[in-house]
């Protein structure tokens, strides 16, 4: 699994990071969100799933296939 996250669509909500902390984590100016783990290890994948559904901007893609 690939992450991106389009730091444009970012609202800020900050639910990423209250599912999947070791992958997301947000700017401490503006809470925009931080990637911190481009391609988590298997036991994150739900929780990259569950944040990436989650997510009120759609500011989160992910790439099953990498």
């Amino acid at each position: 699994m690939k992450v991106t996250v389009d730091e444009d669509k970012c609202c800020g909500a900050g639910t990423c990071v209250m599912v999947a902390p070791d992958v997301f984590d947000q700017r401490e100016d503006d809470g925009v969100v931080v990637l911190l783990d481009v391609q988590p290890t298997a036991d994150l994948h739900e929780s990259v799933r569950e944040a990436a559904n989650m997510c009120p901007a759609a500011a989160i893609a992910l790439d099953e296939q990498s």
